[in-house]
């Protein structure tokens, strides 16, 4: 896959990232940069971004991650997300980016697929608002189904 056309595929064959007008600021095959500018549609109770929108940014960002990491291998397994966790540090004011993260070698986790196991795998994903402070950290765990 051509990674600067990632964001579009994205946009494409998920509709809601579309739909939340995250975009795509940074991509290779181990890190992803996304962002959600401001919309107040999306605002909690307090004014920042509901939290649902803000893990959607960061669960996007860390598929991307795997779309990146994993282009070659979608015609013999499908991504799927296994677990999160997130961690909500401050109330995320403003436009909001999140960096997605492999958190293991690309290599090691195909290995483990052609052994004929189903790997799992963390993605570590920091959301920052305008001012570059932190306001969640999540971790995605993902795993390659093997298509049968």
């Amino acid at each position: 896959m051509d990674l600067s056309m990632l964001g579009e595929a994205m946009k494409s064959t998920v509709p809601w990232v579309k739909t939340a007008g995250i975009e795509f600021k940074d991509v290779a095959s181990d890190r992803v940069v996304t962002v959600l500018p401001d919309n107040p549609a999306n605002h909690n109770h307090v004014g920042g971004a509901h939290a649902a929108v803000a893990f959607g940014l960061a669960e996007t960002a860390s598929g991307a991650v795997v779309l990146a990491s994993f282009s070659d291998q979608l015609a013999r397994a499908t991504p799927l997300v296994k677990r999160s966790e997130i961690d909500y540090k401050k109330v995320a004011m403003g436009d909001l980016t999140a960096e997605a993260v492999l958190g293991r070698p690309a290599e090691e986790i195909v290995a483990e697929l052609d052994n004929g196991t189903r790997p799992e795998f963390p993605v570590h994903v920091t959301i920052r608002n305008a001012e570059d402070a932190t306001t969640a950290e999540v971790t995605v765990t993902w795993t390659l189904r093997p298509n049968r």
